[in-house]
């Protein structure tokens, strides 16, 4: 009775969906659903990775380097055209 859906069905079923939540807000539903289907999917694979590693005995120590890279400030992420060094300020009140 209910096995079998045709054209015409999922047209219908389309229409009451437009109609319950409206056109405009159909596309901000589907983008944060999107979103949300990203960020499990990154979190599943993080934690098979986590999983699948072994912690080794001593964890490697970072150089330790004289001169540190100065910072950036990217004006939107992703935005690497508008990225510029930052001067850290310098704290006068310590001698």
């Amino acid at each position: 009775m209910f096995g079998r859906l045709g054209a015409p069905e999922i047209i219908l079923i389309l229409v009451v969906i437009v109609l319950l939540f409206g056109a405009k807000k159909l596309p901000d539903m589907a983008r944060s659903l999107g979103k949300s289907a990203r960020i499990l999917k990154s979190e599943a694979k993080a934690m098979k990775s986590e999983g699948s590693t072994t912690t080794p005995a001593d964890p490697p120590q970072p150089p330790a380097q004289a001169t540190e890279a100065p910072r950036t400030i990217k004006a939107a992420p992703g935005d690497v055209t508008s990225a510029r060094p930052v001067a850290e300020p310098t704290d006068s009140t310590q001698r």
